[in-house]
C-alpha cells in the first residue's frame, strides 16, 4: 500500500498551484514563505516528481504538477464539502442556479428578502453545470426539465415555461400590434444555449427571412442583446417581465410550451428540517406566486 504523502505538504502545494506564488501562499496559509517552500520541496522529494518550476517571478506547474494539483484540489474541496455537511453554518443557505436565473429573477428580488431575513445568508453559485448537493455542499437548486429529478429530492415547481418572444421597441418602431407573422419573420434571430427558434417558428408555420442571426451561449446574455436592439429573442416571461414593464422590452410573439421546460426548486428528501433552508424555500415559492 502507497504511504500517503504529508498532508501538510498537500495543503502547501494545493494553495501554491492556484496562487502560482510561495508569497501569496503563505499569506493564505498565514505562514511563512519559508515554510510554504520547504513544505513543497518535501512533498516533490517524497513524491520523487518535481512540481512546480521555479521562475523568478512567481511559480508553474509542471506537466505531472498540472495533472497533480487538479486532483489534490478536488479532494480538498471533497473534504471541505464533507465537513461543511456535518457541521454546517447557522443561517448560511447555499443556492445552486444557473446565470440567467440569478442576474434576470433571483437578484433582482434579493432586496425583498433581505429586508425580511437579515439573519439568513443565502449564497448563490450561479453556474451553467448541474450542483451536486453532496460534492458541492448545496441546500437548494433550480433546476429546468420535468421531474422526477431523483429519488432522494423533492421538487416543487416555481415557473412554467412560458416562451415569449421578446424585441427593443426600435427594431418594430414602423410596425403596429398586434404584429403580423411577417413582422416576427424578417426580425434578426438571437439564439441561445438551447436553440428552440426552429422549434418555434415550425410550431407557429413561420419561415425566418431574417438575413442575419446572433448566436449566444446564455439566454440572459440573449436578453441583453435583445435590449440593445440586436434582434429577437425567445425567452421565459418571468424573466423579462421588469424589462418589459420598464418599456425595455415588447412582446411580439404568443406564449408558448416547448419541450415542457418549467423550473422546478429541489431540496434534499430529509427527515429533519433546517429552519433557514425552510425559510429560503417558502420566500422562493411566494415570490414566485407573485411574478407575473
Amino acid at each position: 500500500m502507497i504511504d500517503l504523502p504529508p498532508l501538510n505538504g498537500l495543503r502547501a502545494f494545493d494553495v501554491s498551484g492556484r496562487r502560482l506564488n510561495f508569497r501569496a501562499a503563505a499569506d493564505e496559509m498565514g505562514v511563512t514563505q519559508g515554510a510554504v517552500a520547504q513544505q513543497v520541496r518535501q512533498l516533490e522529494a517524497h513524491l520523487g516528481i518535481t512540481l512546480f518550476e521555479r521562475l523568478p517571478k512567481g511559480l508553474a506547474l509542471t506537466p505531472a504538477g498540472r495533472s497533480y494539483h487538479k486532483r489534490i484540489a478536488h479532494a480538498f474541496a471533497e473534504l471541505r464539502s464533507a465537513t461543511a455537511q456535518l457541521k454546517p453554518e447557522n443561517g448560511k443557505v447555499l443556492i445552486s442556479v444557473t446565470p440567467t436565473f440569478a442576474s434576470k429573477w433571483l437578484i433582482p428580488n434579493l432586496p425583498d428578502f433581505s429586508n425580511r431575513h437579515p439573519e439568513i445568508d443565502l449564497r448563490i453559485l450561479a453556474t451553467e453545470k448541474v450542483s451536486s448537493f453532496h460534492s458541492d455542499g448545496i441546500d437548494l437548486a433550480v433546476r429546468q426539465g420535468s421531474p422526477p429529478f431523483g429519488a432522494a429530492l423533492d421538487a416543487t415547481l416555481l415557473f412554467r415555461q412560458n416562451l415569449i418572444a421578446v424585441v427593443a421597441p426600435k427594431l418594430v418602431q414602423t410596425a403596429r400590434p398586434p404584429y403580423s407573422d411577417e413582422t416576427l419573420a424578417h426580425l434578426p434571430k438571437i439564439h441561445d444555449t438551447h436553440d428552440l427558434w426552429p422549434k418555434v417558428l415550425s410550431e407557429w408555420g413561420i419561415g425566418d427571412q431574417s438575413k442575419r442571426g446572433l448566436r449566444l451561449s446564455q439566454t440572459a446574455l440573449a436578453v441583453d442583446a435583445a435590449i440593445s436592439g440586436q434582434g429577437v429573442a425567445l425567452v421565459s416571461r418571468f424573466l423579462v417581465a421588469n424589462d418589459i414593464a420598464a418599456g425595455n422590452l415588447l412582446e411580439i410573439g404568443p406564449l408558448n410550451a416547448v419541450g415542457a421546460q418549467d423550473f422546478y426548486l429541489l431540496t434534499l428528501r430529509k427527515t429533519t428540517s433546517n429552519a433557514a433552508i425552510d425559510t429560503v424555500v417558502s420566500w422562493l415559492t411566494s415570490q414566485a406566486n407573485k411574478t407575473d
